[in-house]
C-alpha cells in the first residue's frame, strides 16, 4: 500500500516550476477535473480536518535516492472527488534543503520514478510502458513498446541490463477450451487459490524478465520464469522490494512461492532464489526453511546475501528475523537472535546494516554492525518510518505520526536526527487545528502494561465532558502505530470532537514474540479483556462521559466489534463494523489464504474435538447482542467475505436491534474510491452522532 497523500495546484505553481508536457499515449487522453487540493472558505473557517478535507491532501507514493545522493525523486497522487478520479505526477527535491520541483505535467499518471546508475537520466512508468527523461524533467520519450504492460523495472547497478516485471497469461479461458461458445461466462474451478485478495484468477502470473539495455531502451525481454505457474513478487501485493540485482549485475534474488492450489493455500513456505544471468540457472537459497523467506538483499561487495525469514509454518504473523548467507559456501546465519522485534527494509552500506523495526507500536530505523552484530536504534519518537534510503552519506526516509500525512526528510544515520525535506500539504495544514495525542500504559487483568494511543479533539478542554471511542485493531497483528491512515483516520475522528483510544492490546506487533503470539487461538479471550481495560482506564477520566462511549473496528477489528456486542455488559451505546468476521466457521472455508485461518482458529471446525477457537465466533452470542451496530463492506473483498457481514446484519435486524448496512459493490477489504470514501465517513460520523451525541 504506498499509494497515499494529495497536492495542491495553486500553491504549486508557485513553489513548483512545471516542465514539458509528455506526448499521450494513444488511447490516454489526459486526465481532467480539480486535483489542486484548494480548501474551500468554509473548510477554512471550519478549521479542522474533515472527509472531504482529507481527499485534498497529496499522497506521497515511491521515492528514489539519485546515485550520489544530492535528490530524491518521489511521487504525489492527487483526486478530484467530483470525478473520481486521480493523478500521479513526479517530483524532485534537494536532499540539501530547498524547493521541490515538478517534472511531469500534471495531467496523467506518472509512476516509479527511478535514477539511471549514472544519474543522466530518469526512468518512469506510463500506460504501462517505460518512458524517459533528463534529470531537469525535459527530453521526455517512451523507450519501451511491449503488448504487455509493464509492472516494475530495475536496471542492473551497470546499467546494461533492465530487469522488468510484467504479467504472463500461462493458462486457457473457458472460451478457449470451448471455442464454440465465445460468449460464455463461467469460471471453472479445480483447486483452491482461484482468488486473492480482491481479483478471482485471470489465467495469468507475474514473471520476472531480463532485458540487454543499450541506453536507448530495453532490448528483447528473457522470461527467466518461463512456464512456471507462480507469482514474482508474491501475489497479491507484487511489491517491487522481493526482487534485486547483485552488485555485479550477474545475478537476480526474488522472492517466489512456487506451490498452487491446496498447497498454496495452506503455506507461507515462500523461499529465496538466485538466477545466473551467464548460465540461466536459478537455486533455491532457502530450501527446507518451512516459513516466509522474503526481500533479498545484497551486500555491497556481492559476497553476502541479507534476507528476511519466519520460522513457523501457516504463521503469516511469525517474528522476522533476519537470516544472511554466505554465498561462496552456502553457510546461513541467524543475525537477530535474542532481538524480540522484526526486521525489514533491509539495506546494507558497507559493513553496515541498516533496517526498520517496531518497537512499542511505534517504527523506527535501526544499524546493525555487521561484524558484531550489535544493533543500534538510530530514531525514537512517537511517528512511523515506512521507507528509507542510503546513498554515500546521506540517509533519506519518509515519515508519518497521528497527526502528520507521510512526508520526506533527511536523517543523520549518527544521531538521528531528521531534517523535513518535502512539505506536500502545507496548503492544508496551514488551516487546519492537529490534535494532540499521547501514549497511556494501562495495567490488564493479568497486570501486564498496555500501551494505549488517546487521541484528544484539536479544541479539548479538559473542563468538558466528550464521547469516547474504542478502536479495535485489526489485522489480528497489525500495530496500532501512530500513522496518518486515509481509511481510519484518528485526526479525522478526533476533529468530529471525540477522544479516541486506540489500545495495542495482545496480539499486536511491536511488543515482543509472546505478546504477538498470544492471540492465535485465543480470539475471544485476553486481547478482548485487554479491550475493556483500556475504555474501562481512560474513561475514569473526568473528562469521558461513560454514557457515551462507542466502539469501532475493521477486519479483526470488525470482529472485535461483532464479538464485544456480545460481551460488553452495557459499557458502549453503539458500534460500527467494517468487513468484520461474524461466523469463524463460514470464515474458514470462505477466505482466500485458508494458511492463515488454520493456524488462528488451531485447525478446521471439523476436526475432533473442535479447535477450542471456534467458541468465540460472534455468531454464538447473538442472542446477548442488543446494541445499535452499522456493518460495512465491500462486494470485492475476498478476504472477509461479505457475506459475513449480512450474516451480521441479518442476525441484528432478527433480533430487532437497530442496525444499518452499507454495501459497496466495488469495493474491497478497503474503500478506496473517493467518493465511495466520503459517503462511508457521511455514514461513520452520522451513526456515532446519533447514538452517542
Amino acid at each position: 500500500m504506498n499509494r497515499y497523500f494529495l497536492f495542491i495546484l495553486i500553491l504549486a505553481g508557485l513553489l513548483i516550476s512545471s516542465c514539458d508536457q509528455v506526448p499521450e499515449k494513444a488511447g490516454e487522453p489526459p486526465v481532467e477535473g480539480d486535483f489542486s487540493g484548494t480548501l474551500t472558505q468554509q473548510e477554512i473557517d471550519g478549521g479542522v480536518l474533515t472527509a472531504e478535507i482529507l481527499w485534498k491532501f497529496g499522497r506521497l507514493g515511491s521515492m528514489n535516492l539519485s546515485p550520489g545522493g544530492k535528490e530524491v525523486l518521489y511521487t504525489v497522487t492527487r483526486y478530484d472527488v467530483g470525478n473520481n478520479h486521480s493523478i500521479g505526477d513526479i517530483f524532485k527535491i534537494p536532499t540539501a534543503g530547498g524547493e521541490a520541483v515538478r517534472l511531469t505535467d500534471g495531467m496523467g499518471k506518472y509512476d516509479s520514478p527511478k535514477w539511471y546508475p549514472t544519474g543522466q537520466k530518469i526512468g518512469f512508468l506510463k500506460g504501462g510502458q517505460l518512458w524517459e527523461m533528463d534529470p531537469d524533467g525535459n527530453g521526455k520519450k517512451q523507450v519501451s513498446f511491449l503488448a504487455s504492460d509493464i509492472n516494475s523495472f530495475d536496471w542492473s547497478p551497470d546499467g546494461s541490463h533492465i530487469l522488468l516485471t510484467m504479467d504472463v497469461k500461462l493458462e486457457e479461458t473457458p472460451q478457449e477450451v470451448y471455442p464454440d461458445l465465445p460468449q460464455t461466462n463461467v469460471r471453472i474451478i479445480d483447486d483452491l487459490m482461484y482468488r486473492h485478495w480482491n481479483a478471482w484468477h485471470d489465467y495469468a502470473y507475474s514473471h520476472i524478465f531480463v532485458a540487454p539495455y543499450d541506453g536507448t531502451g530495453p532490448g528483447e525481454p528473457l522470461d527467466i520464469m518461463k512456464d512456471e505457474p507462480w507469482d514474482a513478487p508474491l501475489a497479491p501485493y507484487h511489491d517491487d522490494a522481493e526482487i534485486t540485482w547483485s552488485p555485479d549485475g550477474k545475478q537476480i534474488a526474488y522472492t517466489c512461492k512456487k506451490m498452487k492450489g491446496r498447497e498454496y493455500a495452506l503455506s507461507t513456505n515462500s523461499d529465496v532464489y538466485l538466477y545466473d544471468l551467464a548460465s540461466g540457472e536459478t537455486k533455491n537459497l532457502t530450501k527446507g526453511m518451512p516459513g516466509y523467506d522474503k526481500y533479498p538483499s545484497f551486500s555491497e561487495d556481492g559476497s553476502k546475501l541479507a534476507f528476511q525469514s519466519m520460522a513457523t509454518p501457516g504463521y503469516e504473523a511469525d517474528q522476522v528475523r533476519l537470516f544472511v548467507i554466505d554465498l561462496a559456501n552456502g553457510r546461513m546465519e541467524y543475525w537477530t537472535e535474542g532481538f524480540d522485534q522484526d526486521v525489514d527494509h533491509v539495506v546494507w552500506k558497507g559493513d553496515k546494516l541498516y533496517f526498520i523495526s517496531g518497537v512499542h507500536a511505534t517504527f523506527q530505523l535501526y544499524e546493525m554492525d555487521a561484524g558484531s552484530k550489535e544493533i543500534r536504534q538510530i530514531t525514537t519518537g512517537p511517528h512511523t518510518y515506512n521507507s528509507f534510503a542510503l546513498a554515500g552519506d546521506v540517509m533519506v526516509a519518509t515519515k508519518q505520526d497521528i497527526a502528520y500525512a507521510t512526508e520526506i526528510f533527511l536523517v543523520d544515520p549518527a544521531g538521528g536526527q531528521a531534517t523535513q525535506l518535502t512539505n506536500i500539504n502545507k496548503h492544508i495544514y496551514d488551516h487546519i487545528k492537529v490534535p494532540r495525542f499521547e501514549e497511556r500504559w494501562v495495567k490488564t487483568t493479568d497486570n501486564k502494561d498496555m500501551l494505549v494511543w488517546v487521541i484528544y479533539p484539536p479544541d479539548f478542554d479538559a473542563s468538558k465532558k466528550y464521547p469516547a471511542i474504542l478502536f479495535c485493531g485489526g489485522g489480528p497483528q497489525t500495530a496500532v502505530n501512530p500513522n496518518f491512515h486515509y481509511r481510519w483516520n484518528f485526526q479525522l475522528m478526533a476533529a468530529h470532537d471525540y477522544i479516541i483510544v486506540a489500545p495495542n492490546r495482545r496480539g499486536l506487533p511491536t511488543f515482543g514474540h509472546e505478546w504477538n503470539l498470544q492471540i492465535s487461538t485465543d480470539y475471544g479471550g485476553q486481547n478482548m479483556k485487554d479491550y475493556l481495560s483500556a475504555i474501562d482506564a481512560v474513561s475514569a477520566e473526568p473528562y469521558v462521559d461513560r454514557e457515551r462511549l462507542g466502539a469501532i473496528g475493521a477486519s479483526y477489528g470488525g470482529y472485535s466489534t461483532f464479538y464485544l456486542e456480545g460481551i460488553h455488559e452495557g459499557r458502549f451505546k453503539t458500534f460500527i463494523s467494517h468487513c468484520g468476521v461474524f461466523n469463524l466457521e463460514s470464515m474458514y472455508t470462505a477466505t482466500d489464504e485458508t494458511f492463515f485461518v488454520n493456524f488462528d482458529n488451531g485447525g478446521p471446525y471439523w476436526e475432533k474435538p473442535t479447535p477450542r477457537n471456534y467458541r468465540f465466533s460472534p455468531h454464538r452470542y447473538i442472542d446477548k447482542w442488543d446494541t445499535p451496530i452499522l456493518i460495512t463492506t465491500g462486494e470485492m473483498d475476498l478476504r472477509i467475505p461479505y457475506t459475513q457481514s449480512l450474516e451480521a446484519f441479518n442476525a441484528a435486524r432478527l433480533r430487532d436491534i437497530p442496525a444499518r448496512l452499507l454495501v459497496f459493490p466495488e469495493e474491497t477489504h478497503f474503500v478506496l474510491k473517493p467518493q465511495n470514501a466520503i459517503l462511508w465517513w457521511r455514514e461513520f460520523f452520522g451513526w456515532l452522532d446519533r447514538w452517542l451525541k
